[in-house]
């Protein structure tokens, strides 16, 4: 059955997926986006029952329920996603806050019939040295990061009223990359271009550290979602695990390019971060590589997505498969050359 759908965080990377996913399966689509959000990567609007914009902040309570109005679903993918930026408390104003914002507009509107909340295999938590499932809560003992921490919060809160019977379906990607905005929420892509332009000449990070997911296959398993997915239940929209070495040696053989000669230890990419951090503070601009991040590389986050594919049909593919098609897109833009 087709629905009216809300999309929180539109104009984002995997928001402009879930967009064009959506509407390619006859859903019309409401794209909450900011008055100053790029909206390039969107589809145009449509007076036909396609694509319509609404403006707003989730952090603004009146226009997220003036936007939820008529909708029967509503995709909360609208989150800060840094490894760091200069004001920590954005990352509880935007990731909890939003949500909390998404939930009483819910419980005020009475007709979303589901909430598909997107939130992160961050989470769950680091996995470090197995496997890990939608089982793992979150110890809470530590976090590599604000945003992090933050998502851990807002999933304690979205577990809380699935209790309390809110119909909310909670997922969780992965490291996200493939074609589409280079924002920060697509770090392959930024890591990437550093290494084709000869600042990145060296490996990062720990073997199988990561999981990692193409933007249309997550978006898709967000579309699946909407039908299949039980209220309270988690769902994994991972991929294979594998590590930025990985990452790197494939786009080598893609390529046919030269592979890093080294690994940089942590030591000494630990100081490279603080060096980044410094010029950030002078040039405004956010660091590649932060202390966080470093943190974040420190530790493995290897996830199973059985459970996605056995009740969502999501069927992520390989890593080789989603760089062959990245890679000529990024070169296509003019960011790298091979």
């Amino acid at each position: 059955m087709k629905k009216r759908v809300l999309v929180t965080g539109a104009s984002g990377f995997l928001g402009g997926s879930l967009c064009r996913a959506l509407l390619s399966q006859g859903h019309a689509v409401k794209a909450f986006v900011r008055p100053t959000s790029d909206i390039s990567s969107l589809p145009p609007p449509s007076d036909g029952g396609g694509l319509q914009l609404a403006y707003g902040d989730v952090t603004d309570y009146p226009s997220l329920l003036e936007a939820c109005s008529g909708c029967d679903v509503v995709i909360h993918a609208a989150a800060l996603v840094e490894p760091w930026i200069p004001d920590p408390s954005k990352f509880n104003t935007v990731n909890v806050g939003g949500l909390k914002n998404v939930l009483k507009a819910y419980k005020e509107i009475k007709t979303i019939e589901k909430i598909i909340y997107t939130s992160s295999f961050f989470a769950l938590g680091s996995t470090d040295g197995k496997i890990g499932d939608e089982t793992q809560v979150h110890s809470a003992e530590f976090f590599c990061t604000e945003y992090e921490k933050s998502k851990a919060i807002a999933d304690k809160i979205a577990m809380e009223a699935a209790a309390e019977g809110v119909p909310i379906v909670p997922v969780y990607p992965g490291v996200i990359y493939g074609p589409g905005k280079v924002t920060t929420a697509n770090v392959v892509a930024h890591l990437l271009v550093e290494r084709f332009n000869g600042r990145l000449p060296f490996y990062i990070g720990l073997e199988k550290g990561f999981s990692f997911c193409h933007v249309d296959d997550v978006a898709q398993g967000h579309v699946e979602a909407i039908a299949k997915g039980r209220p309270g239940e988690r769902y994994l929209l991972t991929g294979e695990n594998a590590s930025f070495s990985d990452v790197f040696n494939i786009a080598a053989d893609i390529t046919h390019t030269a592979k890093p000669r080294f690994r940089m230890p942590f030591l000494l990419m630990e100081g490279y971060a603080w060096i980044c951090l410094l010029v950030s503070k002078i040039t405004g601009k956010l660091p590649l590589i932060s202390p966080p991040m470093v943190n974040v590389l420190r530790h493995q986050w290897a996830y199973s997505c059985e459970k996605a594919r056995a009740e969502l049909d999501y069927e992520p593919r390989s890593l080789k498969e989603g760089l062959s098609e990245m890679l000529p897109w990024l070169k296509g833009l003019g960011l790298i050359r091979y």
